[in-house]
């Protein structure tokens, strides 16, 4: 198989539409954990408290989720300056370094939303009680 420059470019759209995600993901996320974080120092309920934990757990899965994006990029331009240099088993070997970064990043964004509809589920919990 041929690799050609035009080949890891098509990942740069992709990259960025993630980015932009992960960045709305983040920001409401921390919006929330700045509200919550107030209305547990008026009121010390314990379902406050897991609710921070579980968005602690969350952001660091974001975190993750944006550092493999961002090696994913760095990987990907990287390629297309080593397929510029000429050596095409090496970008091979870099592309797919950059894929697997890519793959880990959606894995690790999938994990988030799991976790995301877990904290849902408690939070709706008490209204079948």
């Amino acid at each position: 198989m041929e690799l050609t420059f035009t080949t890891p470019a098509l990942l740069f759209p992709a990259i960025s539409l993630l980015f932009l995600a992960y960045t709305n993901r983040f920001l409401s996320i921390a919006a929330l954990m700045r509200e919550l974080k107030s209305r547990y120092k008026l009121d010390r309920d314990p379902r406050i408290r897991g609710q921070l934990e579980n968005l602690r757990y969350r952001i660091g899965i974001i975190r993750s989720m944006q550092i493999c994006g961002v090696a994913a990029f760095f990987f990907c331009v990287l390629c297309m300056f080593v397929l510029f240099a000429g050596q095409e088993l090496l970008g091979k070997g870099t592309f797919a370094i950059s894929l697997l970064l890519l793959l880990t990043s959606l894995g690790l964004s999938l994990r988030e939303i799991q976790v995301s509809i877990d904290a849902l589920s408690l939070e709706i919990a008490d209204l079948d009680e």
